[in-house]
């Protein structure tokens, strides 16, 4: 008896509500997220009522997304609120930006401002920007292109180094040096061996090794052919720097001095070779004037002679 009065007991407390402040019951609710702004009625020619006197914006209609004809292009959806987002409270009230800011000190979060773009670039070269070294570091699209101009600098041969300098300064101290790809001459850009927006092979490369890439250029190091140099055929950069050096043919170091990192196990390959050996001194050799070992081995990446085992011919 006295335990069935114990137990109600115990239940009817813990069914008695509870006096405190509805405060202390439950917390606050959550913060309302910002609501969106909506479109502004007239589009592209409500924004233009004020951004129509400026320059740097006005010249988003000389451009292939201010095409209306096209329903692919942002003028032929919703014109500049297919990028930046509704604009309505913006337009009405003169106050905040509109919903996605790609500039200024109030510009948009990276993640929203990269959300914009893809909804139209998403294939082919774009297909493995989620991922990349670029996306992960947090580069948004605009570091790198201007859109509201008629020629986006990056797409431009003399002018996309520079907007990749801005970042990759050691390559671009490289390009000052006496042996370099024609990069500031206008023939060669980083995007001839880079993609930008990803890549399955290393370094951001547009193949999958590091020889596919220098292959698209020089074909004719290719092969294959009867006797193979090793290094060769395992990395170009074992004997070469892509973007600038102070040694010809972009070497990593001039001959003799390159070759006898690996060749130094017989015959002439063991001789020391150092300054005296160069020429005007009195033990001069003949192995360490001008091209070194290639004076001899001229076909060093690969022969198709019978007689070429030494790359000779």
């Amino acid at each position: 008896m006295k335990q069935t009065l114990a137990l109600k007991l115990l239940l009817g407390m813990a069914l008695m509500p509870l006096a405190f402040p509805a405060s202390a019951q439950s917390p606050a609710p959550a913060q309302a997220a910002a609501r969106p702004q909506p479109l502004a009625s007239g589009g592209a020619r409500t924004c233009l009522t004020c951004h129509g006197t400026d320059t740097k914006v006005i010249q988003i209609l000389q451009t292939p997304h201010a095409v209306k004809a096209d329903p692919h292009t942002p003028f032929g959806q919703t014109g500049c609120e297919a990028c930046h987002g509704g604009g309505g409270d913006h337009a009405a009230l003169k106050a905040a930006g509109p919903s996605i800011l790609f500039k200024g000190p109030n510009k948009s979060p990276v993640a929203e401002r990269n959300a914009q773009c893809p909804s139209c670039h998403q294939a082919g070269l774009r297909m493995n920007w989620q991922g990349s070294q670029h996306q992960t570091n947090g580069l948004a699209c605009n570091d790198c292109h201007t859109i509201h101009v008629s020629k986006d600098p990056v797409l431009v041969k003399l002018t996309q180094p520079e907007k990749c300098f801005t970042c990759h300064a050691e390559q671009r101290a490289d390009s000052f040096k006496y042996s370099h790809h024609p990069i500031r001459e206008g023939k060669v850009v980083c995007a001839d061996c880079h993609n930008p927006h990803g890549s399955a092979g290393p370094k951001l490369l547009k193949e999958f090794t590091v020889n596919e890439t220098c292959y698209n250029c020089h074909a004719e190091k290719r092969g294959p052919v009867l006797w193979e140099h090793e290094p060769v055929r395992e990395n170009c950069l074992n004997c070469h720097t892509p973007h600038g050096s102070t040694q010809a043919r972009l070497l990593v170091q001039r001959p003799p001095y390159l070759c006898q990192e690996c060749h130094a196990n017989g015959s002439h390959q063991t001789i020391p070779i150092a300054g005296q050996n160069l020429a005007g001194q009195i033990a001069a050799n003949v192995r360490a004037m001008a091209r070194g070992c290639v004076n001899c081995h001229s076909q060093v990446h690969g022969s198709n002679s019978p007689n070429g085992a030494f790359f000779t011919r």
